[in-house]
C-alpha cells in the first residue's frame, strides 16, 4: 500500500467531513470510543474518524475520496459480532451505518422487503408482521445488530433449518466498489440466469470486496400457529435420532430444533432471573423443539403430541412438555438465551462456532468433549446450539475454582483440537459467526490452498489498492 503524506491525508478526512456534514462524523475520543471495541473485548482498535453516511451516494462520495489516497475503510454495522471483523486500526476511518436505516419498500405481493444497511434486524422484523409478512432472520443481538453486518457475516441464527441463513433469505443488493461505483443489484427476482451472482461474493464477505448499502430480502407468510416443547433426553445421540424423525413426521413445520446441556440450563438457572426447570427432574440433555405453520388450526398441536408420545415410548426421550401459551413458550426460549448470558458469570470461557453434517453432530461432541477433558482436566463443556442444522456452539468454561489466565493460556491449542475434529468430519470452524481476525491465521490450516488462492484473486480484483477492511479474512 502506497504511503500517503500526513497533510494529504488530513486533507482527505477533511474532504470526508464536508461530504457527509456535520451529522455524519465523529471526531472526538468520547464519541468515538463505542466504535473501537469489539463486543467480547478481545479487541480494541482505532481510527482517524467514524464516519456516518446517510445514503448510499454519501457513502460512494467517502470511498471514493479514500481511494485516491489508498485509505483504509473498515465498515461496521452494530458491533455485535463475535471475531473481531469490524475492529478498525489507526490508518483508516470507521464507516458506520447507523444513520442509514430506512426500510424503501415492501412488496407484500412479491414477498419482498428493501432495506439499508442501517436498518436494525429488529426494525425489519417488525415493518414485515405490519405488513402481515415475516422476516425469519432472529438471533440474540436483533435489537441491535443491522442488516449489513447480517449479510457482511452471512448470519443464521435460530431459524436457519427452516428458512436458510442469510445467503438464502436475499434476493438483491446494492454495493458500493472499492472505486467508489454503485452496483444497483436491488432485484427482487426469484429466477435471474444472466451470469454470475454477484451478490454471493459481497454476502459473508465481511466487508472485504465492497460495502453493501441496501439489500431485497425474502419475506414469508406470516405464522398463525406455533407449538414449542422443552424435551428432556438422556443421550446426545438421541437428539440427533429425535431430530431426523421430527423432520420426517413434521417436514417443513420444523422451525427450530435447539440442543442445551444440562450444565447450560443449571448456569442460566443460578445466574439469570426468571430462569427455572420445566421439567420434573434433571435430563443430560434437553431439545427445544419449535413448529409453526401459516395457517390457523392447522393440527400443529394433535401432530406434536402424537410425535412425542410415539417418542417417549421409543426411549428418545424421557420427558417433555409443551407450551400452553405464548409466556410459556417465551419462558422456553428464555432457558436457550439465558444458557448463552450465564456463560460470563462462571469463569473464562474458549468459544467455538463450529458445523459438521447433521449426521456427525454426536460424534463430534463425543469426540471433541474427550480430547479437550484430556488436554485441560475439569475443563467444563457446553456444546448447544442449532444442531438441525449441524452448527454446535462448543463453549468451553474454566475448571471450578481454576486460573482463568491459565486456562486461556490454552486456548491456541484448545482450538486446534476442536477444529481439527470437526474438520475431519467434513466440518467448517466458523458456521455462523465469520473469520474476521479471530479465525483468519488457522483459515490457511482448514481451507484448501486453492479456495484460498481463488479468493486472493478475487480480492485483488474487486479491491486492488487494499482498502476494504483490510486485514480481515485474508492477511494483508
Amino acid at each position: 500500500m502506497t504511503t500517503v503524506t500526513a497533510s494529504r491525508l488530513e486533507d482527505t478526512l477533511n474532504r470526508i467531513r464536508e461530504a457527509v456534514g456535520p451529522k455524519g462524523f465523529l471526531d472526538d475520543p468520547a464519541a468515538m470510543a463505542p466504535y473501537l471495541s469489539e463486543e467480547r473485548g478481545s479487541f480494541r482498535g482505532a481510527a482517524r474518524l467514524v464516519v456516518r453516511p446517510a445514503s448510499s451516494e454519501e457513502v460512494a462520495s467517502v470511498v471514493r475520496l479514500c481511494a485516491a489516497t489508498r485509505t483504509p475503510i473498515f465498515p461496521q454495522g452494530g458491533n455485535t459480532g463475535l471475531c473481531g471483523g469490524a475492529v478498525s486500526d489507526a490508518s483508516g476511518i470507521v464507516l458506520g451505518f447507523g444513520r442509514m436505516n430506512r426500510v424503501r419498500a415492501i412488496d407484500p405481493v412479491n414477498y419482498t422487503i428493501t432495506v439499508e444497511a442501517g436498518a436494525i434486524l429488529a426494525e425489519v422484523q417488525r415493518a414485515a408482521a405490519e405488513a402481515d409478512r415475516l422476516f425469519p432472520l432472529s438471533l440474540g443481538a436483533e435489537g441491535s445488530c443491522q442488516i449489513g453486518g447480517n449479510l457482511s457475516t452471512n448470519a443464521g441464527g435460530i431459524a436457519v433449518l427452516r428458512y436458510g441463513n442469510m445467503r438464502e433469505l436475499t434476493l438483491g443488493l446494492e454495493v458500493v466498489l472499492a472505486d467508489g461505483t454503485i452496483w444497483d443489484g436491488l432485484k427482487g427476482l426469484r429466477k435471474d440466469n444472466t451470469g454470475y451472482d454477484l451478490k454471493q461474493l459481497f454476502i459473508g464477505g465481511e466487508g472485504t470486496l465492497g460495502i453493501i448499502t441496501a439489500a431485497t430480502l425474502k419475506l414469508f407468510p406470516r405464522p398463525r400457529e406455533t407449538e414449542t416443547a422443552f424435551l428432556g433426553l438422556a443421550r446426545v445421540d438421541d437428539a440427533m435420532t429425535l431430530f431426523a424423525r421430527a423432520r420426517a413426521a413434521t417436514g417443513d413445520q420444523l422451525t427450530a430444533f435447539e440442543l442445551v446441556p444440562r450444565i447450560g440450563l443449571d448456569i442460566a438457572m443460578a445466574h439469570v432471573p426468571g430462569v427455572h426447570d420445566p421439567l420434573d427432574r434433571p435430563h443430560q440433555w434437553y431439545v427445544l423443539l419449535e413448529m409453526s405453520s401459516s395457517q390457523a388450526a392447522s393440527g400443529l398441536r394433535p401432530a406434536l403430541e402424537e410425535f412425542l408420545a410415539q417418542s417417549l415410548d421409543q426411549g428418545l426421550i424421557e420427558d417433555g412438555t409443551i407450551a400452553a401459551s405464548a409466556q410459556q413458550a417465551r419462558e422456553l426460549w428464555r432457558i436457550r438465551e439465558g444458557m448463552v448470558e450465564a456463560q460470563k458469570q462462571i469463569g473464562a470461557g474458549i468459544k467455538h462456532d463450529v458445523s459438521v453434517p447433521v449426521s456427525s453432530v454426536a460424534t463430534f461432541i463425543h469426540g471433541a468433549s474427550q480430547a479437550v477433558a484430556r488436554h485441560v482436566p475439569g475443563i467444563r463443556t457446553m456444546p448447544f446450539g442449532h444442531v438441525g442444522d449441524g452448527n454446535i456452539h462448543f463453549n468451553l468454561a474454566q475448571p471450578v475454582d481454576g486460573d482463568p489466565a491459565a486456562f486461556l493460556g490454552a486456548q491456541h491449542d484448545v482450538n486446534r483440537i476442536v477444529h481439527d475434529i470437526a474438520a475431519s468430519l467434513g466440518g467448517s470452524i466458523s458456521a455462523e459467526h465469520g473469520i474476521g481476525i479471530l479465525k483468519r491465521d488457522e483459515l490457511p490450516r482448514y481451507k484448501p490452498a486453492i479456495a484460498l488462492e481463488l479468493m486472493r484473486r478475487i480480492k485483488t480484483a474487486l479491491d486492488p489498492d487494499g482498502i476494504m477492511n483490510p486485514g480481515k479474512i485474508l492477511a494483508r
